[in-house]
């Protein structure tokens, strides 16, 4: 239980390698995959802990290789979220910006294509925003994922009967 195969510094490289290059792949994935979860994106993040998990630790069972693997994690992620919070260019690069989707009452379909948004995603931003389309001034999709639409306050809903 105690006695590890591989010594201690390996399970802080691997770690900091998983972490960076799986890192680098969800950004370039896209923002839908962190902001909102489908069944589809749960899946693919429960198989990637699966896929990765003997890249961490190398076939190794012991407790303190988990333990060192587990705090490698935590130091980097904190370490991570210290340079972001500290660095607009980090922050970017880490967390991404927003996306300007469209602008009075338009979408852009260049841009909506390349970040894969669908149709229903747009409706169901402008119903949670309680705004048309004719009402939207502009529309976001945020670096956490989420599309924000920002009303038109010269434009008045027109009331249907």
């Amino acid at each position: 239980m105690f006695d590890m195969d591989l010594p201690w510094w390996e399970f802080i490289v691997r770690g900091a390698v998983v972490y960076i290059v799986l890192l680098a792949m969800v950004r370039v994935s896209g923002r839908r995959t962190v902001g909102q979860f489908t069944p589809f994106d749960l899946l693919v993040v429960m198989l990637l802990s699966e896929a990765v998990s003997n890249s961490l630790s190398g076939g190794d069972d012991s407790l303190a290789g988990g333990l060192i693997i587990a705090a490698t994690l935590i130091v980097l992620n904190m370490v991570v979220a210290l340079a972001s919070s500290r660095s607009r260019k980090i922050s970017d690069l880490v967390d991404g910006t927003a996306v300007l989707l469209g602008r009075d009452g338009k979408f852009f379909d260049k841009v909506v294509k390349e970040l894969r948004l669908g149709p229903s995603d747009l409706e169901e931003a402008l119903r949670e925003a309680d705004c048309s389309l004719e009402e939207m001034q502009c529309a976001f999709l945020e670096a956490d994922g989420a599309i924000t639409i920002m009303k038109n306050p010269k434009v008045k809903k027109t009331e249907s009967a």
